[in-house]
């Protein structure tokens, strides 16, 4: 019997190809960005880590942008989605997803404020988004600079809760989580 395909849209028993595809390319863009700035906290402004440094400002306008596709999509597919289900557990997957994509918006949304304050122009792909400010808006620059690089390791810290409770959804509870962004196996019940 042919396994069946995954739907375009979100059903109760399984994410679409649309989700699945803004989840895993963003989660393969976030892994990046993480990957660079350990590299760069560890062994500093050495000459092979500036390709990941390099990259971070066109990299993270990408993921912003899907990152506010993946929140649309989300909205749109509310009332088709996989329930997180009922009790501690789901109030508390509800919950973990929220700050997942809060943080998630709020690391690119402090860089672009940043950017937008800067006395450089903010250009990346070499569209010029924000001209330099003259002088620069120190109070965008500063909570730019305080907060994008500490939420973007809280965001880790997030990252490593989700996918510890999907080990635990698979490993303990058998419950099939997994399949429902990654598999066909949903689609058979």
């Amino acid at each position: 019997m042919p396994s069946p395909t995954v739907p375009l849209r979100d059903t109760p028993t399984v994410y679409g190809r649309i989700t699945r595809a803004l989840h895993w390319s963003i989660a393969a863009l976030v892994l990046w960005q993480l990957f660079g700035m350990t590299l760069r906290l560890i062994f500093g402004r050495q000459p092979f880590v500036s390709f990941f440094v390099g990259s971070h400002q066109p990299v993270g306008t990408v993921l912003f942008v899907l990152i506010l596709l993946r929140v649309i999509w989300a909205f749109a597919n509310r009332d088709n989605r996989p329930s997180h289900g009922a009790g501690l557990v789901g109030i508390g997957a509800r919950l973990g997803h929220l700050a997942l994509y809060a943080v998630m918006l709020l690391v690119p949304s402090l860089a672009l404020l940043r950017a937008w304050g800067s006395d450089r122009a903010f250009a990346p792909f070499g569209v010029q988004v924000f001209p330099a400010q003259t002088p620069p808006v120190d109070w965008a620059v500063g909570l730019g600079d305080a907060l994008h690089g500490e939420l973007g390791w809280v965001l880790a810290l997030l990252i490593l809760g989700h996918v510890v409770m999907v080990g635990l959804h698979e490993g303990m509870w058998r419950d099939g989580t997994m399949a429902r962004m990654a598999g066909t196996r949903a689609l058979r019940r």
